[in-house]
């Protein structure tokens, strides 16, 4: 090696590259189609370097024919469709009345077409009357070019009926790109319309939007969300600039590294499939030497990485003590390499190395469970929880950043390709499958107590001291069978008259044993 060339490989990222450059000649080549034949190799595509947040010059507009559209008359202002939304893609603000109508009488005669996407909702018009403020109005605005056209935020909004799909026209694209630069200029929401308490209002302030889209996830991905709501609940709290990441191979390194894009505004480094933890506990030596013990740090990886190849390195790091964040991405598959089938796969699964035959019938071992494992690590905080189950998942990541040591968040994601399932279904599957006991939630805290009971929360869960809950509105006993009936990866596991398999049945009393388990170490008395 040349002198010339160690001095190169000796300089750090920050003397490297040129955010504006990078910006403008890379991503710029890559957007126009030039990339390929007009950009030459340097220091910067050398190191595999990306700027932060480059996601956010890419466009997606072209993808689906259809886009959601706001109805302010029936929007509540509940954030649900800005919190689950996997891509950035449509955002809300609370602006004061009057500094809305100035913005608007700025807008060149575009202000009354502006005005249409604000609704007076009573969380933010009538609540901040009744508290002295001034009345706010609320904004849904949606980026036409990172919407995928997923549908996801119709489906988070629900009963509300506040969005609707709507086919693109020749002027859908550009009357959206204008609505969506208004919401830019407006400005931010004030502080006092922003109400801590409210943990689904995070995404209201600016400094929580670190994950700027541009991802090339799926349509839909669950992964992503939760994702969003992690960096969210982190930044609203501590700021960007006292986040790192250490990410281990998988879905969401491809979709988050898709060479130029980043949708990442806090540094970030990825490591090989199995050793995040060991890299994460480099990193935290490092920060803790500069005296940086108050920067959180969040290791990120999948089950494949984090319950199979990557245990080992996982287990270590929680055993140092170290005061690492872990996020474990629960798709149970190893979606980024074609779905084999991980130890978190459920038993009767479909997956490749677990194909439906003759001989063998899907997956046939038992899931392997991280959070119990996890709990049996010695002050070690966990929680199992899902983008789906909003507060929950907030106060989880709430409560591993203020925890003084090792952290395990695993969040149940669901991978829609892999699942058989539609893209709009993320959060409905989640929540689905929390309900039929396939993934319960729970929060292990211990600083509540010496006992496992006093630590460990099952709230969240529905009938927690039955075995199975039950719809109140329609009667339907919600069991493991009902879930697997949901997602196409168990298909084969029914007869053409709909009928369960011996696997299936297998499978649910493995989901029953466990759940019962949890009950258990919680010191819930089980009705009989």
């Amino acid at each position: 090696m040349a002198a010339n060339d160690r001095h190169t490989f000796e300089k750090t990222a920050f003397d490297i590259l040129d955010v504006a450059d990078f910006n403008e000649r890379i991503v710029g080549a890559y957007n126009d189609g030039s990339a390929e034949e007009g950009l030459f190799a340097d220091d910067t595509t050398a190191r595999s370097l990306i700027s932060a947040g480059s996601g956010a010059y890419r466009d997606f507009s072209y993808i689906a024919p259809d886009i959601p559209e706001f109805i302010t008359e029936n929007c509540v202002g509940c954030m649900e469709c800005v919190i689950q939304c996997p891509d950035t893609a449509i955002l809300g603000k609370a602006i004061p009345v009057s500094k809305l109508q100035e913005e608007l009488d700025k807008a060149k005669g575009k202000g009354e077409i502006f005005a249409s996407s604000w609704a007076e909702t009573n969380k933010y018009f009538k609540g901040p009357e009744k508290r002295g403020l001034e009345p706010a109005k609320f904004g849904i605005f949606v980026d036409p070019t990172k919407c995928k056209g997923c549908a996801e935020c119709v489906d988070a909004c629900g009963e509300h009926n506040a969005l609707k799909m709507i086919s693109k026209e020749d002027d859908t694209i550009p009357k959206y790109q204008e609505a969506f630069n208004f919401y830019n200029q407006v400005g931010p929401t004030p502080d006092d319309y922003i109400q801590e308490k409210v943990l689904a209002d995070m995404m209201l302030a600016e400094d929580s939007l670190l994950y700027v889209g541009g991802a090339g996830s799926c349509m839909g991905c669950g992964e992503a969300s939760a994702l969003r709501m992690m960096l969210a609940a982190t930044g609203f709290v501590y700021g960007k600039e006292n986040i790192g990441i250490v990410a281990s191979t998988g879905c969401n390194t491809v979709y988050g590294s898709t060479y130029p894009y980043n949708p990442y505004l806090v540094p970030w480094v990825n490591s090989l499939f199995e050793n995040s933890p060991a890299v994460s506990m480099g990193v935290r030596a490092r920060w803790d030497a500069l005296g940086w013990q108050d920067k959180k740090l969040w290791c990120l990886g999948g089950d494949g990485s984090m319950l199979d190849i990557g245990f080992q390195s996982l287990s270590r790091m929680l055993m140092s003590g170290m005061n690492i964040n872990v996020m474990i991405l629960d798709t149970q598959v190893y979606s980024n390499t074609g779905g084999q089938a991980s130890t978190a796969s459920f038993t009767g699964q479909e997956a490749k190395m677990s194909a439906y035959g003759k001989a063998k019938r899907g997956k046939t071992e038992r899931r392997k469970e991280m959070g119990q494992i996890a709990m049996m690590h010695p002050d070690v905080f966990v929680a199992q929880t899902t983008a789906a189950h909003i507060n929950h998942f907030y106060r989880a990541i709430i409560a591993a950043n203020e925890y003084p040591g090792p952290s395990v968040i695993n969040v149940y994601t669901t991978c829609q390709p892999e699942h058989g399932v539609a893209d709009d279904m993320a959060m409905y599957q989640a929540k689905l499958a929390a309900d039929t006991r396939t993934f319960p939630i729970f929060i292990y805290d211990p600083r509540k107590g010496d006992t496992i009971a006093s630590r460990l929360s099952l709230q969240g869960n529905p009938a927690q001291k039955e075995d199975w809950y039950t719809n109140p509105k329609t009667g339907e006993v919600l069991d493991f069978i009902t879930f697997a009936r949901s997602e196409g990866r168990f298909a084969k596991q029914f007869d053409s008259e709909g009928n369960q398999s011996e696997e299936l049945l297998r499978a649910q009393e493995d989901r029953l044993q466990n759940w019962r388990f949890l009950q258990e170490l919680a010191g819930i008395q089980r009705s009989e």
